[in-house]
This record gives structure tokens, sequence and C-alpha cells, in this order.
């Protein structure tokens, strides 16, 4: 209506004026209801095509969208194991820091899970000493089956000097040299006795302490994940959990998580796909938000989605026949705020209506500029007034609409 209206008076008026003031034709004698067409039929038809020229040029220079909303994610709560409700430490719609405890599920087989895990730590600790023991034992064994050889030894050769004089029997220095032999075979039992029990220590010993020191840091993990705990802070909502109810990690989560800043730094609007050649990161534009009424927000244009996510295909066993994916999707848009804090009073979740305006300042600063194109440059940025009008127009019918011609 305000395109017509503008149009008109650019077109039916001046027409209007030409034949009340040249011809001198009256409205109600030579211009009627029935007379007007045929009257008035060079501006009429002008300002339908000035018209629908002006509003295609204003919607897509300066593209306006509905779908828009100040979308948010929340954090699911759930444990990493299921288990039965033991404790519960917050309530419903309470806000919480991030590592703030949230509840705690039953750890008694956890704990048990620890314990063992300790006694083991200790059990191998225990055997380290045993074994520390035993190897100075087994330094007092090599040095006795050393002594005992070199006792043998000895008397072997003195009986070797008494066998060249006859005076000792050849069956006794035979004994002798067996007994020699067999010495030697202790004392290398007994220095293989001490190195087993040095890589008892120093191999076995140590890598069974830490495989019981890793059984025990992965009870403790798991003793850990009973107790949750707030990833982000924000608001617990819709936390009904009790002592005693059963949590299952696929089927049951305890809660959501509304983390703080959520939705709350950007809005996501959905352009028509006919403006993709036109936004551009970087343009200004405006919003009005059903849950911020009489505001219009200023803001800029941060990142266009280069893909249109009607069009996505997941791979089935089914073959997907094109014309599923035939209705047409929009063009995913981010705005952030112009100015610090433009956002903060605005709900999550908000719906809003957004418009985007081109701006050719940097094109009309070329001195290169042709005429033609200057003039069409300078009309294409003039008529987004007519938008932003408009959406002020909206914002200020909103809450009418809202409250009282929706009844809600």
């Amino acid at each position: 209506m305000l395109e017509l209206t503008l149009c008109s008076m650019l077109t039916i008026l001046p027409d209007y004026l030409y034949r009340r003031y040249v011809q001198g034709k009256r409205i109600g004698r030579e211009i009627t209801l029935y007379s007007m067409w045929y009257e008035l039929r060079w501006g009429i038809s002008a300002c339908l095509l000035l018209t629908i020229s002006l509003i295609t040029m204003i919607f897509y220079f300066h593209p306006s969208t509905q779908s828009v909303t100040a979308v948010f994610r929340t954090v699911t709560i759930l444990p990493e194991s299921m288990g039965r409700v033991d404790e519960v430490y917050v309530g419903v719609n309470q806000k919480v820091a991030a590592g703030a405890p949230l509840f705690r599920l039953d750890d008694s087989t956890q704990k048990a899970a620890v314990d063992v895990a300790h006694k083991q730590i200790a059990e191998v600790e225990a055997e380290t000493k045993v074994a520390e023991s035993e190897l100075a034992s087994a330094d007092g064994m090599i040095r006795q089956a050393e002594g005992a050889l070199q006792v043998s030894i000895d008397e072997l050769q003195m009986k070797t000097q008494l066998l060249k004089n006859d005076a000792v029997a050849r069956r006794e220095v035979d004994r002798l040299t067996n007994t020699v032999e067999s010495q030697r075979g202790m004392v290398s039992a007994a220095y293989a006795n001490k190195e087993t029990l040095q890589t008892k220590l120093n191999i076995l010993l140590p890598a069974q302490k830490a495989s019981a020191q890793a059984a025990l840091a992965q009870a403790q993990v798991e003793l850990d994940k009973t107790f949750v705990k707030a990833g982000v802070a924000g608001t617990v909502q819709q936390f009904t959990l009790r002592k005693g109810d059963v949590l299952n990690t696929m089927l049951r989560p305890a809660g959501i998580l509304v983390p703080e800043e959520a939705g709350r730094g950007t809005l996501i609007a959905g352009f028509g796909q006919i403006e993709a050649q036109v936004m551009r990161p970087g343009m200004v534009a405006e919003a009005t938000c059903v849950g911020k009424p009489f505001t219009i927000i200023p803001l800029v244009v941060t990142e266009v989605q280069d893909v249109i996510a009607a069009g996505q295909l997941r791979p089935t066993d089914q073959l997907v026949d094109v014309a599923q994916l035939a209705k047409p999707g929009t063009l995913t848009v981010f705005l952030q705020p112009l100015f610090a804090g433009g956002l903060d009073d605005l709900p999550p979740g908000s719906s809003c209506i957004a418009n985007a305006y081109t701006n050719n300042h940097a094109a009309l600063a070329d001195p290169n500029i042709g005429t033609f194109k200057w003039i069409g440059l300078h009309v294409i940025d003039t008529v987004g007034v007519v938008h932003a009008m408009i959406l002020r127009i909206q914002a200020l019918l909103l809450p009418v609409q809202t409250l009282v011609l929706t009844g809600h």
C-alpha cells in the first residue's frame, strides 16, 4: 500500500492535475466512476507498472523475512553410564555454574573396584619388599657358595699334590673334582637366582604395579562418572529427577541445561533463495521481535550459509526422487547486533521480522562510474527507506496483531 501510494503521487496525481487544470475536466462531471479508467488511463497504467517495479526492486535489493529466530542449543543432562540415582543436588529452573554438581548415581560397584585396585597396588608393593629381602639373601647365598667352592678348590689342589707322591688315593681326588664342579654349579645357580630377583624387581613388579595403577585410574574414572556435573553455566530445565530413578544413557535423560549465552548473541534468518546473489556479509540489517516489542534492533550480516539446507541428501537404502526435494528452502543468514548489547533483553527462541539493506556506497565512490549506473544505484539505495518505514509500521502493529487480532 505504501508503494502504491508513493507511485500514485508520481503518476495518477499529475495525470489528474492535467485533466483538471489543462483540459478543465472535473470529478463528478466529466470524470466519474465509469469514466475514470478512460480519463486517467495513462496515470493508472503507469502507476501499476511503477508500483510493480518498485516493489520488485525493494524486495530484491532490500530483502525481508519473517523467518527469524534467536536459535539456541540446549545441553542434555545425561550420565555416561546407566545407574540408579542416589542423590540430587539441584531443582527445577535452578541456575548452576560450570562444574556445579547436579546428581550422583549409586557408586557402590565403582567404589569396590577402586578398593580392589588399591589392594592390588599394596600387594605389588609388598611383593617388592619381599623381593628386596630375597635379593639380599641371594647375595649371602652367593658368598656362601663361592666360599664353599674355594674350600673345595684348595682341598683339591692339596690332594692333587699328595697324589703325585702316592699319599692319597685316586678316588679321593676324583671325588674332590666332582665336588668342585658341583660347587661351581651352585655358584652359577646363586648368581642366576640373583639375576632373576633383579629382573623381578626392575621389570616384573614395576609392570605389575603400573598395571594395578592403570586399573585404579580406570576404576576412579568410572567412579567419577557417577558424579554428574554441569558442563557449562546455565539454567536447569525439565529436571524432575528424584532419588531412586534409573537413568538410561539412550532412552531416559535426566533433563536439559540451557546455557547462559545460548541464543543471546546471534539471530538466524531464512531469506528467499532469490536473494542469494544479493545477501553478502557486512550488509546492514534491522529486526523487530515479538519478545522485544516497539523496538528496532540494528544488525549486521556476519555470515551467509553457502548451501540451501532443503537440498541436502542423506544416503539410505532407497533411491531418492528429486521431486521430493523440489520444495524450495531458504538461505540461512546469521545476524549479529550492530551495537554491543543489542540482543541482551531478547529471550532466546524469540521470533522476529528482519530486513537487510543493500549498500552501494563503495560503487558510488568509483570516479569512473557511468551516469545511468550512478542514478540506478542511488535509486536502489534510496528505496530502502520504504522498507525501513514498512518495518517500523510492522513494529507498531505487531503487538496489536499478536494480542488483539490473533487472540494470543
